[in-house]
């Protein structure tokens, strides 16, 4: 793929002239400082003359978003909702997301505003729903395109399926498997992905653009787009093949350098990286401990060593929602910024373009997350986008897969629904080798919950093979291996230590696996050895042990190296598959699941 040259320039063109006419609304909440510009108040106007000449300070409004995972419908469950701090200090949930109200709400808000840029901070694609992973996320390009989506960086999904279908993402055309899915050739996105990061092994170069210059009427501002360093961590190794990832600081300030020397001063890095606010509301006040007390993770230490030259941080990665302040290393505060996931936020910041300088009063910006509600008219394009869609995937789509007594959920240490794959992928291994012991499921593979309520007119408790898509889209298989005992009590360890020391990853277990999770404890300590049994039987480091997961965590996926050590190799059929057939078996519309009760991980606190 190049790493410059655009495949589309005629819809270039035609987006460069769009973005010249953007109009956006202003936020106003979470200013880094409340200092007044001189002449701010009327930016645009020629103060002395009344004239409409451009003052010395211009706002310019960033919308943006991250993590849509493709998400075109609103999400279900949990995973469609967001939570409100109230003022007197309780808290609510607001149903969000759909970009048919998110297309509603960033019109809107762009409503009167003469200079608007909308951005994204990588993931936008990548373990979607069967409406866009049905076709190669093609839909959510579309929709995009459609929301008006200046730029974004890449995220660790964009390589779900390759270098090469990134770049076919980017620059169109039909899948070179499945084809062209309707009578016109996809066209790929109007809009720049970055990845500054990511490198062609050979070239030595970017496979895609490294950064992007926005401009009107002398104003510019330049974007930076990386993802995290640790992508080949998190990504199959077929996806991430012939590539190498760099360090995010080191590459930023890299070309923030490039954008200084071509007189660009105002940048803004899109990071596919994030952190871990002290709050799950979306109206937290990250400051309100002192600047940057708020958040923790990586995105602290990259927001402390990017160059001062960057003015603004949009995130992602974590699927939390934070609107914060990080000393530079200058020791200046500077505005980092996440939205969630899924299209229920959208962050509005208010950046201030000084003409004399060329770059962003930094004492001047402000910056709130706003909710993507559903009281609003839904967006008529992207009502008939989805429409269009969902009349092609319908007939895989609607088939009932399952029945269950109620909402079996995703969320938690150990989740039911976490539960109820480990089960399906053990039931699978047994169908492959009746001496299988026990299956262990990544929570990250799990993407959305099982509802009960009906989301279409399939009756209330049906499992359709579309909600099971959503549940696990990755097509990853299942493997099964041989492990001693040893590597089996090591693997579970790692996902408390090592690259999950800061941020766990608890492996969802099967019927029969047990043992206490001591979060009071530091490191691997965290995974209580002596509390490890199968069938209540402790386990034998020296034993042999036949276990089922999922090919990402048989290649050693999600920082569990352990796993990648296995033997005796047996690949089943895919992990979705394998949940299908476990809901069929058993489950009726009589008699149907009921939630696990989750209590396979004693957890202390």
């Amino acid at each position: 793929m190049p790493a410059t040259s655009p495949a589309h320039p005629e819809r270039r063109r035609r987006r460069t002239n769009r973005f010249l006419a953007l109009a956006a609304g202003v936020v106003t909440v979470g200013a880094l400082a409340a200092a007044a510009l001189p002449g701010a108040a009327t930016a645009g106007e020629d103060q002395r003359t009344g004239g409409h000449w451009p003052g010395r300070y211009q706002d310019v409004q960033l919308l943006s978003f991250n993590d849509l995972h493709g998400n075109l419908e609103p999400p279900a469950g949990s995973s469609g909702r967001v939570t409100e701090k109230q003022p007197d200090g309780t808290t609510k949930t607001i149903d969000a997301g759909g970009v048919e109200y998110l297309a509603t709400h960033l019109r809107q808000a762009r409503k009167g505003e003469k200079y608007s840029i909308t951005a994204a901070g990588g993931d936008m694609v990548g373990a979607s729903p069967l409406i866009s992973g049905l076709f190669h996320d093609e839909p959510t390009i579309e929709a995009l395109n459609k929301l008006d989506l200046d730029v974004t960086s890449v995220g660790n999904h964009e390589f779900d399926e390759g270098a090469k279908e990134l770049g076919r993402l980017q620059n169109g055309g039909c899948h070179p498997k499945d084809g062209c899915y309707t009578d016109e050739e996809f066209e790929g996105a109007d809009f720049p992905y970055l990845a500054a990061n990511v490198l062609d092994e050979k070239t030595k170069k970017p496979i895609l653009k490294p950064y992007w210059l926005w401009k009107k009427n002398g104003v510019k501002v330049g974007f930076i787009g990386v993802t995290l360093e640790g992508t080949p961590d998190i990504v199959s190794a077929e996806g991430v093949k012939g590539l190498s990832f760099k360090d995010e600081v080191e590459t930023i300030n890299k070309y923030a350098k490039e954008l200084q020397r071509k007189g660009v001063k105002s940048i803004v890095a899109l990071i596919h990286e994030g952190g871990f606010p002290a709050s799950t509301s979306y109206n937290y006040d990250c400051d309100s401990p002192g600047a940057g007390d708020g958040i923790s993770g990586p995105i602290v230490d990259i927001a402390k060593n990017v160059t001062p030259q960057v003015d603004a941080l949009v995130t992602g990665h974590t699927h939390n929602a934070y609107v914060c302040s990080i000393a530079d290393p200058a020791g200046k505060p500077r505005m980092v910024t996440s939205a969630a996931s899924f299209g229920r936020l959208y962050t509005d910041t208010t950046l201030t373009y000084d003409r004399k300088t060329g770059d962003i009063a930094r004492t001047a910006v402000k910056s709130a997350n706003r909710v993507v509600t559903r009281d609003v008219p839904k967006a008529p394009d992207m009502t008939e986008l989805i429409g269009k869609w969902n009349t092609l995937a319908a007939p895989i789509g609607n088939r009932p897969i399952g029945w269950i007594s109620g909402d079996i959920g995703n969320s938690g240490t150990e989740s039911p629904l976490g539960d109820l794959i480990a089960d399906a992928q053990l039931a699978h291994g047994r169908q492959l080798d009746p001496e299988t012991d026990l299956a262990l499921m990544n929570p990250g593979g799990i993407r959305a919950p099982l509802t009960y309520a009906a989301k279409a007119g399939e009756g209330d408790g049906v499992v359709t093979y579309a909600e099971g898509f959503t549940v696990q889209p990755f097509a990853n298989t299942v493997n099964l291996q041989d492990f001693t005992g040893a590597q089996l009590i090591q693997a579970l360890k790692e996902q408390v230590s090592g690259p999950n020391a800061a941020a766990p990853k608890i492996l969802q277990v099967s019927a029969g696996l047990t043992y206490t999770l001591d979060l009071t404890k530091s490191g691997a300590d965290r995974v209580v050895t002596d509390s490890i049994k199968l069938n209540g039987s402790a386990i034998d480091p020296a034993a042999t042990y036949r276990v089922a997961t999922n090919s990402f965590l048989a290649g050693g996926g999600d920082g569990f190296p352990t796993l990648g050590q296995g033997t005796n190799d047996v690949v089943g059929a895919d992990d979705l598959t394998a949940l299908e057939q476990y809901l069929t078996a058993n489950s009726s519309a009589a008699n149907p699941i009921a939630p696990p009760k989750a209590d396979r991980i004693t957890v202390v606190n």
